[in-house]
């Protein structure tokens, strides 16, 4: 087998871009490219190519967008390009049994998080939305499963404070580039020996629905806080406030004594944000946006649409 392996990388989404890019510098040669096809997207509905795309056309890489790899055609497709391996990333289509068998390397996914833990299709949002301090990036040899294949190499990264889904995952996507192009010569060279996961060790990171976003405001407000920043940038938390939305990006949970008051309930607004009674303490909302409008800091928010001690959201 050469040094120097024919790839075919299949993504979609954002995060798959920098894997890409560093792929297709060498010194391996990416052959193809699959991904999704063009979606509407806009006002105007108009059909939108995927990040992936965007990016292998910059490096004048041939482009596939098959509906699906289920059907005979799509796979003969694949297996005409004879690739030697098949990297993925956030690609969004599954790999039936067909295609896992083409490479003779195999199929290596890059999976935004310290597998077993969250496998699944929204693994940044549920850890951050669970609290954990630590996440990562795993290269992981493909299987029939949801992620349940074997590990090559992980790389993990704190969790801060004032991380949002967003942050977290322009770290992940970074460093799942940087480590599958460590990985690679040394898995090339024989010189792995995959690590099969523990299933006991397991936890699943279901996709996200607009639905989740909704703020209970009978929940603690340390949770709460963390889901707004796991919300952040999609698909981000709301309220209601006399049957508005009211969308909130940033905001934190306070340690002092909550007074008194219903959850939900503006127990104070001012420059510093808009404090509000939760289920368990308070939270400060810091930034927060009407649909259709700009997002803005409580401050300049509230200099527009006021809000007052003992008004109710949710």
């Amino acid at each position: 087998m050469s040094d120097a392996p024919l790839i075919v990388f299949a993504g979609t989404a954002e995060f798959a871009v920098p894997a890409l890019q560093r792929l297709s510098r060498g010194p391996q040669r990416v052959i193809g490219v699959y991904t999704q096809p063009d979606r509407p997207a806009g006002r105007g509905r108009r059909l939108r190519p995927s990040p992936v795309k965007t990016a292998a056309q910059a490096y004048n890489l041939p482009v596939y967008q098959p509906q699906s790899l289920r059907h005979a055609a799509a796979q003969a497709e694949l297996a005409e390009l004879a690739p030697e391996l098949i990297v993925v990333a956030a690609y969004g289509l599954v790999l039936p049994p067909e295609v896992l068998a083409i490479p003779a390397l195999g199929c290596l996914n890059i999976h935004a998080s310290l597998l077993p833990r969250w496998r699944g299709a929204a693994p940044i949002q549920r850890a951050i939305a669970a609290g954990d301090r630590r996440t990562g990036v795993t290269i992981m040899c493909m299987d029939a499963g949801l992620d349940t294949g074997a590990i090559l190499a992980q790389r993990d990264c704190l969790i801060q404070a004032d991380d949002t889904g967003g942050s977290v995952h322009d770290r992940l996507a970074e460093l799942g580039a940087e480590l599958i192009t460590a990985t690679l010569p040394h898995w090339l060279a024989g010189e792995i020996e995959p690590q099969t996961q523990n299933p006991t060790e397991a936890t699943y990171a279901a996709k996200l629905h607009k639905e989740e976003a909704v703020i209970d405001w009978q929940r603690p407000a340390t949770e709460i806080a963390r889901r707004i920043r796991a919300f952040n940038p999609w698909p981000v938390a709301y309220t209601q406030h006399h049957g508005r939305i009211l969308r909130v990006w940033l905001a934190r949970a306070l340690t002092t004594t909550p007074p008194l008051a219903a959850a939900g309930s503006i127990v104070e607004a001012g420059d510093a944000g808009i404090d509000v009674a939760t289920g368990e303490g308070l939270l400060r909302i810091e930034e927060l946006q009407i649909p259709g409008r700009q997002r803005q800091h409580a401050k300049a928010f509230l200099n527009g649409y006021p809000l007052s001690p003992h008004d109710r959201l949710g």
